[in-house]
C-alpha cells in the first residue's frame, strides 16, 4: 500500500468530511428511500431511483475518503524546518517574467487549492520546487509556455 503525503489540516478535513457523511448524509438518503418505498411502485419511483443513486454516491465517497485515510502519512509542518523547498514549506516565489509574486504551501494531492495558495506535492511547479533554496530560479512547463520562477523564501508554518 503505497503512503500518501498529508499534512494534519488535509487529514483533520478528511476526517470531518467522512464524520459529516455517515452522520448526517448516510441516514437523510437512508429515510428518503424509506419515504420512497412507502409511495408504492418502485419500477416507476423516480424518488426512490435518485435516492437510491444518492446513496450509491455517498457510499463510494464514504469509501475513498477512507482509503485516503488508510494510506495517510500525516506529516506535522509544525516540526519541519531546513533551508530547502519539501513536502509542507510554504514558498514564496516571483515569477521572472511578469515580476508577480505568489506564495504557495506543498500539500497533499487532495488537499491542493490554489485559490488557497495550496499546491499538490505532484505539480510540475512543486515538483522543479522540491529540493531548491531561496534565490534558486526554477523552470516550469506550464499549458501556456515556459515560466521561471525565483524562490524568494522558504517558511515552515
Amino acid at each position: 500500500m503505497e503512503k500518501v503525503p498529508m499534512t494534519a489540516e488535509g487529514w483533520q478535513a478528511l476526517d470531518d468530511e467522512l464524520k459529516r457523511l455517515k452522520t448526517v448524509e448516510r441516514p437523510a438518503v437512508i429515510a428518503a428511500i424509506a419515504e420512497a418505498r412507502s409511495h408504492g411502485d418502485l419500477s416507476e419511483n423516480a424518488e426512490y431511483h435518485a435516492a437510491k443513486e444518492r446513496q450509491g454516491w455517498i457510499e463510494g465517497q464514504i469509501a475513498e475518503i477512507e482509503d485516503k485515510m488508510a494510506r495517510a502519512q500525516v506529516i506535522d509542518v509544525s516540526k519541519l524546518s531546513g533551508t530547502q523547498v519539501k513536502f509542507g514549506a510554504t514558498v514564496s516565489v516571483v515569477d521572472e517574467d511578469t515580476e508577480e509574486e505568489a506564495r504557495y504551501q506543498i500539500v497533499g494531492e487532495h488537499e491542493a487549492d490554489v485559490k488557497k495558495g495550496k499546491i499538490s506535492i505532484v505539480s510540475p511547479l512543486a515538483r522543479a520546487m522540491i529540493g531548491k533554496e531561496t534565490g534558486d530560479v526554477v523552470e516550469v512547463n506550464t499549458p501556456g509556455g515556459g515560466k521561471a520562477y525565483e524562490i524568494l523564501k522558504v517558511e515552515w508554518l
